[in-house]
């Protein structure tokens, strides 16, 4: 799992389009990724979409967006035309990244995780490819406040 203040582990996944995206792609550049269980689902579309609606302010500081779930490309890709997303959506079918990321499973009261899709989560990482922040288990919108906050706490860039 990623710690805050160490560098973040690159990854390699495909898009929307089939085109592969590694993080260390955007070296240089600040970057917000979120993790949602399932394209299209009431939960899922107001946390991407609400990426959606403050992404210039992001753009702004310099930084990209990023969703990862499981879903296919094919069904990321429908899903990103249908709500206008202006950002990738990757997809991680065998959930490698996620279960490297402790983002894989659904906890049961707290105490039980069931591997059956990814846990709502948040990471950002700055210019250098350091995590300077993150939460696993988040509701939909409080992980783009917490996301946009983390991003505004960056010195300009």
């Amino acid at each position: 799992m990623p710690t805050v203040g160490q560098p973040a582990p690159d990854f390699e996944l495909l898009n929307q389009a089939g085109e592969t995206v590694r993080l260390s792609d955007y070296r240089g550049r600040r970057v917000v990724i979120f993790a949602f269980p399932k394209a299209n689902t009431m939960g899922c579309n107001n946390q991407a979409c609400s990426f959606r609606d403050v992404f210039p302010q992001i753009e702004a500081r310099n930084a990209v967006v990023l969703g990862v779930s499981s879903d296919s490309v094919e069904t990321l890709a429908a899903w990103k035309r249908r709500q206008a997303l202006q950002y990738d959506l990757l997809s991680d079918p065998d959930h490698a990244m996620l279960d490297a990321w402790d983002a894989w499973g659904f906890k049961l009261f707290s105490i039980i995780k069931l591997p059956i899709s990814a846990t709502r989560s948040y990471w950002v990482i700055d210019e250098n490819g350091i995590l300077v922040d993150q939460q696993i288990g988040v509701r939909p919108q409080e992980s783009v406040d917490k996301a946009l906050a983390a991003v505004a706490r960056l010195a300009p860039g």
